[in-house]
Formats: C-alpha cells, structure tokens, sequence
C-alpha cells in the first residue's frame, strides 16, 4: 500500500506569495530610482538622510582626494599619478559598497543632473543633492588645507592643455563615467555586486589618461570645492560646464542602445 504524501500538491503551492503592485504604492519614477539606489525605499529613507550621506560622502571621497595630491607634492612625487588614481577610485569603490543603499552614493553634480534627467532622481532631491556635495567638497578642502598646509595649493583643477581641449577630454571622461555607472547600476541584466568595482575602476582609469592634463575632475563639486578653498578659479567653467553635458549624454547614449 502506498503512503500518501505528507504535504500533497506541494509542487502547487507557491514559493513567494506574489504581493499586488498596488501594495508598493510607488511610482515608475520611484521604482527606476530605486534601481540605482539598491532598493532603498524612498518612503523609508528621508531626503535629510540621503542628503547627509551626500555630504559626508563627497567630504571622504574628496578629503582622501586631496590628501593624496598634498602628499605627492610634500614628498617628492612619492604618491604618483597611479598612486593618487588608486586611492580616488578605492574611495568611490569602498563608498560605493557604504551608502549605494542609503543615497545612491552619487558625490557628483554631474552624476544627480543626469540621473534627474533621465527620471533616476526625484526633482526634489536634485538640488539638495547638489548642495550637500558641493559643501561636502568645500569643507574636505579646507580640512586638507588646514592640516597639511601645503606651499603649492595643487589640489585645484587647472587645465595644462588649450580650453577646447579641456573641454573635450572633461566631456569624454565624464561621458565614460555615466556611461559605466547607468549600464551596470540601472540595468536589471547587469550584475550589481559589481557596481562598486566597476565605477572604482573607471575612475581611475580616467585618472591614469586624464589627470596630467586637466586633472581629471569628472566632477564639478571636485573642482568647486578645491576653488573656494585656495581662491584660484583659471577656466573653472570649463569643468562646470562640460562634466554634466558629458554626464547627460553618456546616460542618454546607453539607454539608447539599451533601447
């Protein structure tokens, strides 16, 4: 005689109870938010808190920034160029890995323009966003000023090469930025455990082909920051004005391929 099955029509029953779209209560704006975020919920999470990882990330990420070039200079070259591209993109991968979940980790004006618009950024977040990184980047500088108190303030971000070129190498690295972070941070194909590595990785690569001639800001809180603090503003448009059209058209150029 055959037993019956303890649980019968087991293979039936479903492993996940799917829950109704309507218990989110949340917006196609919200749900691609919430892509690059790592699926923070923004009924969660308040804007100050994203707001303050803003800042106390671009305060880290650019403090260990301007605390490599100081260092450089102090001793001698000791640092490098691969040194101070290393370090940079080992912040942004570590801060990556830290607060994605909380803010979306972006420490850049350029990267919350294009991500506000293309619809990945609330509108109401966007000027707070840009407000916390920029002051993030201004105190980070100071900081570093008043520590090291280095004769040559090189921590600014003055172009060695001609204004058209500047603005060229500027738009395309910042391109290649927005590019490498919407493919794999929007994307539900791409592998999100790589994001952290895949942005830090980037960033130093555009460090290595970038930094002897324009200092490779890719990001205007970068340059902004560091201006204030020393007083030197030589061609500082050049940076606030190519990094966030380079950002727009680098997110704008994948999702049309993605298309």
């Amino acid at each position: 005689r055959r037993r019956r099955p303890k649980f019968p029509n087991m293979a039936a029953v479903p492993l996940v109870k799917k829950v109704p779209n309507s218990t989110f209560n949340s917006s196609a704006q919200q749900h691609q938010f919430h892509a690059w975020i790592g699926q923070a919920s923004i009924n969660h999470i308040g804007c100050f808190h994203q707001v303050t990882a803003e800042f106390l990330g671009t305060f880290i990420l650019m403090f260990i920034q301007v605390s490599s070039i100081i260092m450089d200079e102090q001793h001698h070259g000791v640092v490098g160029l691969m040194g101070i591209a290393v370090s940079v993109g080992l912040a942004v991968m570590v801060l990556v890995f830290s607060i994605i979940h909380i803010s979306g980790c972006h420490l850049n004006p350029a990267v919350s323009i294009a991500m506000g618009v293309f619809g990945h950024l609330p509108p109401a977040h966007l000027v707070p966003y840009i407000v916390a990184q920029v002051l993030g980047s201004t105190a980070a500088s100071f900081a570093g000023k008043a520590i090291y108190h280095p004769v040559n303030p090189g921590i600014t971000t003055i172009p060695s090469v001609g204004t058209v070129e500047a603005f060229a190498v500027e738009f395309i690295i910042t391109f290649i930025l927005l590019f490498v972070i919407i493919a794999v941070a929007t994307d539900p194909h791409a592998v999100k455990k790589l994001i952290a590595v895949a942005v830090g990785a980037t960033v130093v690569m555009n460090i290595l082909i970038a930094g002897p001639s324009t200092g490779a800001s890719m990001n205007p809180a970068r340059t902004i920051g560091p201006a204030i603090a020393t007083g030197r503003y030589t061609k500082i448009w050049v940076y606030l004005v190519a990094e966030p059209l380079g950002a727009i058209a680098g997110v704008g150029s994948y999702m049309a391929i993605k298309l």
